[in-house]
């Protein structure tokens, strides 16, 4: 009988020990993010690696951070998140046309040209936003995440769960495996 007992309270130990995702916690994570399509949107890979978050300082959308929440190392699961805990809905709001006289660029050679991603100053600080036309002298800017309006299939194993040094918590971002490196 200690055959089968004594491993299983072993691993039952090992289960309830393990540190839980909480605040202030770097989580470590594989993940593969697709649409409702079943199309790969994003996933960590052997090149880039696992990604690393701060969990509880918006490193991540709101509802992939709400779900890892008590996992723990070893754990893997899956996950949809809808627009309003993802990237938030679309926004008709975002959309602008503004004057192709607007960009100016120090290359003369250089164009502006559709399915570009241009930085532009807005009242809020300075946004990222997407040429999705450009006719005659106007050009029409998409402000709203490229992901706005999706909702997000999340596959999602759980590598690594440490406490946060010091520095991490007062950056607001995990660093790296051999210290901040930004």
């Amino acid at each position: 009988w200690r055959k089968f007992i004594i491993p299983q309270i072993i691993a039952r130990f090992y289960y309830f020990c393990r540190m839980k995702i909480t605040q202030d916690t770097v989580v470590t994570m594989h993940y593969v993010l697709k649409n409702d399509n079943g199309d790969i949107i994003d996933q960590s890979t052997e090149e880039r690696g696992p990604l690393s978050i701060l969990q509880g300082h918006g490193n991540i959308i709101p509802g992939l951070e709400e779900e890892l929440l008590g996992k723990s190392q070893g754990d893997t699961f899956a996950t949809v998140i809808s627009p309003e805990h993802g990237y938030g809905e679309y926004q008709d709001t975002m959309v602008q046309i503004v004057p192709l006289s607007g960009f100016r660029s120090e290359d003369e050679n250089e164009q502006v040209l559709e399915g570009m991603q241009v930085q532009v100053e807005t009242n809020q600080g300075p946004a990222v936003a997407i040429v999705t036309k450009i006719e005659e002298e106007d050009v029409t800017l998409d402000l709203n995440h490229p992901l706005a309006g999706e909702t997000l299939h999340f596959e999602i194993e759980v590598v690594e769960v440490r406490s946060a040094e010091e520095n991490e918590i007062e950056h607001g971002h995990a660093h790296g495996p051999h210290g901040h490196n930004h």
